[in-house]
């Protein structure tokens, strides 16, 4: 059911726009109220409205739920070292800042909220001023497992102190020793965890782990102008952002993450501990949640407030606007991170529609 204002053509305009972005080839887009009032799904573009895609980093929000599933369960507690569950190999030297070795002092929650002041592999300059991230997107696929980045990492300099007052920085480093961690309390692979404590709970059929280097199920992906294939890196970073999923069955996930589904719908609002970020893009970073950064002039005499949910690299979002109970998930597979905001001014043309 759609009002007037908001009906099957300007849904398919809204979804249609996202591809006016330069180099944005295609995009989907999924909106429901949590009335079921509208439920929509569409695309546009090179994109079929049931592809299945790369979500990239929305995987960390299932990681997010994990780690409370576990906390819940009794497994873990945020404010604990890591190095309770980490061998000793992965924790030495892991932060050393300034001459001082600050390792066994870095918590689960210092991790998952990006406070713990471990480079990011991904993105960190080395010595010669290039980026993992830059040879990757060159076409250089290569894979980044745990014990390689961790190599690389631990000859970067920290940016800051674990748990610094005011400090945050994104880290897909952080998400590597999460994966790990997950794996060593439940003694299973975290492609099994992910299947046992999510997609066969929600029944999803069309959501997997990309683990196979000749899978070509899910969209190719672009940079820029170029498509771009990067199955060795995909299949190796599982818990940082290895999930394939649809737009239909990303919504089922963020619909029961914050509906009380997999933890109590209260720890919703432990998680909501916001530090803004300006790399990559600007936003707020809480536990293991971001929130859109949103300038007043988006909306000047309604203010849309709280958009929560996360980013994927590849153009994948999940976001939930609290004040109206919408749900947006969907892509604009665009890896350059120039493409999102396309997906932003969707949003935000919705919101307004529905206000």
């Amino acid at each position: 059911m759609m009002g007037k204002t908001i009906n099957e053509t300007f849904l398919q305009k809204t979804v249609q726009q996202m591809t006016n972005k330069r180099h944005n080839f295609g995009a989907i887009l999924s909106v429901e109220q949590g009335d079921g009032d509208l439920k929509w799904v569409g695309a546009a573009g090179n994109l079929q409205a049931d592809d299945q895609y790369f979500i990239a980093s929305v995987t960390k929000l299932y990681v997010t739920a994990v780690v409370l599933m576990l906390r819940g369960e009794g497994r873990l507690q945020l404010d604990e070292p890591i190095s309770t569950y980490l061998p000793e190999e992965v924790i030495s030297g892991l932060h050393v800042l300034d001459g001082i070795d600050y390792s066994e002092k870095i918590t689960i929650q210092h991790l998952i909220s990006n406070t713990s002041g471990i480079p990011d592999y991904f993105a960190y300059k080395q010595d010669d001023g290039t980026t993992v991230a830059d040879l990757l997107f060159k076409g250089e696929d290569k894979s980044w497992p745990l014990e390689k980045v961790l190599t690389l990492t631990k000859e970067m300099k920290p940016t800051f102190k674990p748990g610094q007052k005011g400090k945050v920085n994104y880290s897909d480093t952080n998400y590597q020793l999460l994966g790990r961690i997950i794996e060593n309390i439940t003694n299973m692979s975290i492609n099994e965890v992910f299947k046992r404590y999510i997609f066969d709970e929600l029944g999803l059929t069309k959501t997997y782990v990309y683990d196979d280097v000749n899978d070509q199920k899910p969209a190719a992906l672009h940079y820029k102008s170029r498509t771009i294939r990067l199955p060795h890196y995909m299949s190796s970073i599982s818990a940082e952002g290895g999930i394939v999923s649809t737009a239909q069955e990303t919504m089922q996930f963020l619909r029961a993450f914050s509906s009380g589904y997999f933890f109590p719908e209260e720890q919703l609002e432990e998680l909501k501990q916001w530090q803004l970020i300006f790399f990559p893009g600007a936003f707020y970073y809480g536990i293991g949640l971001e929130k859109l950064w949103m300038p007043r002039i988006y909306s000047p005499f309604k203010p849309i407030n709280e958009i929560i949910g996360f980013w994927g690299q590849t153009g994948a979002f999940a976001f939930y606007n609290v004040e109206r109970d919408l749900f947006f998930t969907g892509t604009v597979n665009q890896s350059s991170g120039f493409g999102h905001s396309a997906a932003v001014k969707a949003m935000i043309r919705i919101i307004r529609a529905v206000s």
